[in-house]
């Protein structure tokens, strides 16, 4: 059950087929083939969750699949259990086209055995020709060690591929009939921010709806919002939100400083409810209200029209993202500032991917060896030796990222929310002060968060671009979180502003193309926003966006890392060129 969203969470299927034909050889695979079938639905399930934190279900056939009669029934059987990818095991040679699945929309895979007593890789080299023949990419899965028939365990790079898949699977079958809301429209003529609808329709299956920014201050107003639930936000922002410095050179009095809090703390119980509505707002007499919109990744304009007069909205943006507020640990919204709708979308597929809040930063500056020396006196050593990039916005990233949740081995972390405890989160909001918005950039004033980015972490940059004539890509670069000693952080941060939260960010350089060293990296970047997930993903990424026809136009993941459907090899042998081909040639999932 989606507790958040309307819409049942997607499930796995799983299609045990087999050799139809009876009288001896359908009956001596039964066994087997539901073995593969019952362990693939045990390593998912006990594996893999949800953002929400729900676990995965998977649902396997009723029946083994030897024929046209046998699909049918599976088919008719997933659709009724809300089945949203197809996972196909068998050990042995089947009739391809007779057990196929079908369905254009589901995400697909085949994990055939690597077993000498039947021939599973033929059928698995049969049934993927097929569906390649057929315009339905689907995933192929082949264990590099032979297996005896009996063994019933996953190898690890088995393992590896259905979890690669099946996470890519969910996160594409958990945004399909989910909306993107725009709250108001484009900021600053940031190209991110005018919203394409048809993009989000064709490739990801979504809706887009745009509310005006006056709703907001309708709500404000006319007092639409849970008033026990403001007592209680407010009372906790004034206990634990701590002031940071305010830089203005004429800063506002108490009076017009509480206001703002109040009316930012308004505004974040009002963009929360127009995503995911609020049943206590129907007890007010709002019922319209309640009902909010469906809304898996939303964003906010507010430059410049809301932010020349009223506060901006780098706290609702923040908060909304971070894995906590008032209420203790939650899950985490996708929240873009500025309303990079694009940007939105990277964050999304981290979340999807990762369960991990997300981090919304401008790709600010990139400091050279040189450069550092020159302003610091200093040089920098181990992973920062060779450059930083400087990743910075405007107070309206996640607190996960002051990085003072804790993994299992001690190390700094960004984790799911229903692993975080209380003690983390108090940690990270000790570790960041708000300081009132610049005004002569924000003249209604607000409060930014300031914080680094504590520690090391991995971490991956990533960022939807649309091209004209092509449609999306992806960019994506692994690398890590570094912190700079105090007195070079405290001079390069002085250099823009540092009322705004920072982490310096080392993408893995391979020294070829766009990672020829750290500034290639910077100079390649397509877009002015960048979102960074916890974790080396690119991998699963690249999974993502094949199976939405999305070509990846930069990445630093290694070759054998790299999974996708089997109709790419189709495509020819250099496999980025083949992955614009292939995408370009089947087109938009939903179109």
């Amino acid at each position: 059950m989606n507790t958040r969203l309307i819409g049942r969470l997607p499930k796995v299927g799983i299609r045990p087929v087999i050799d139809g034909r009876e009288r001896g050889i359908r009956e001596s695979l039964e066994e087997q083939t539901s073995n593969m079938a019952k362990s693939a639905a045990a390593l998912i399930e006990s594996t893999l969750r949800f953002s929400g934190g729900e676990k995965v279900e998977c649902v396997i056939s009723e029946t083994t699949i030897g024929g046209i009669a046998d699909a049918a029934k599976c088919a008719d059987q997933f659709e009724r259990e809300g089945v949203g990818v197809s996972l196909t095991v068998t050990p042995c040679w089947c009739y391809g086209n007779e057990v196929m699945d079908i369905s254009p929309l589901i995400p697909k895979a085949i994990w055939g055995f690597n077993g000498t007593e039947r021939p599973g890789a033929v059928y698995l080299a049969s049934a993927l020709a097929g569906y390649t023949q057929k315009g339905l990419p689907a995933f192929g899965i082949y264990g590099r060690d032979v297996q005896d028939s009996d063994d019933t365990t996953i190898p690890d790079d088995v393992s590896e591929k259905i979890l690669r898949f099946v996470k890519s699977g969910l996160a594409v079958a958990t945004m399909k009939d989910k909306t993107y809301l725009s709250i108001g429209y484009t900021s600053m003529g940031i190209a991110g921010s005018t919203v394409n609808p048809d993009f989000f329709h064709d490739y990801l299956g979504m809706r887009t709806e745009f509310v005006d920014m006056t709703e907001i201050l309708r709500r404000i107003e006319q007092e639409i919002y849970d008033p026990e639930e403001f007592k209680k936000a407010f009372a906790w922002v004034k206990k634990y939100c701590i002031e940071g410095e305010d830089l203005n050179k004429t800063p506002s009095d108490r009076e017009r400083k509480d206001w703002e809090w109040e009316t930012v703390v308004k505004m974040t119980l009002i963009m929360r409810d127009l995503m995911i509505g609020n049943p206590k707002l129907a007890k007010l007499g709002f019922g319209e209200e309640a009902k909010g919109r469906n809304a898996i990744v939303g964003g906010f304009q507010g430059q410049r029209q809301w932010t020349d007069f009223y506060p901006d909205g780098d706290f609702t943006e923040t908060i909304l993202n971070s894995s906590f507020d008032w209420n203790g640990p939650r899950q985490p919204f996708v929240f873009a500032t500025e309303n990079d709708s694009l940007n939105g979308v990277s964050m999304l597929f981290g979340n999807l991917l990762t369960n991990t809040s997300q981090i919304f930063s401008d790709v600010r500056t990139y400091w050279s060896p040189d450069a550092i020396k020159r302003v610091t006196g200093q040089k920098l050593s181990g992973l920062a030796e060779n450059g930083i990039i400087h990743l910075l916005n405007s107070g309206s990233t996640t607190l996960d990222a002051t990085a003072q949740q804790r993994d299992a081995k001690g190390n700094p972390a960004m984790k799911p929310w229903w692993e975080i405890s209380q003690e983390e989160a108090d940690r990270c909001l000790a570790s960041t002060r708000w300081c009132p918005g610049n005004k002569e950039y924000f003249r209604g004033g607000g409060y930014s968060s300031q914080f680094r980015t504590a520690g090391q972490m991995p971490a991956t940059m990533s960022r939807v671009n649309l091209v004209k004539g092509l449609g999306p890509v992806l960019q994506i670069a692994e690398g890590w979180t570094v912190e700079l000693p105090d007195n070079i952080h405290d001079i390069l941060n002085r250099r823009t502003d540092p009322t705004w939260p920072t982490t310096w960010f080392v993408p893995r350089i391979t020294g070829k193309g766009p990672f020829k060293d750290v500034y290639s990296v910077m100079s390649n970047w397509g877009a002015n926003h960048a979102a960074i997930s916890y974790g080396h993903i690119g991998a699963d990424l690249i999974t993502l966006a094949s199976i939405l026809r999305i070509p990846v136009c930069m990445h630093n993941v290694s070759e054998e890392n790299i999974f996708r459907p089997s109709a790419w090899n189709s495509f020819g042998s250099d496999k980025e060129g083949s992955d614009f081909r292939s995408c370009i040639s089947f087109g938009p999932l939903y179109k």
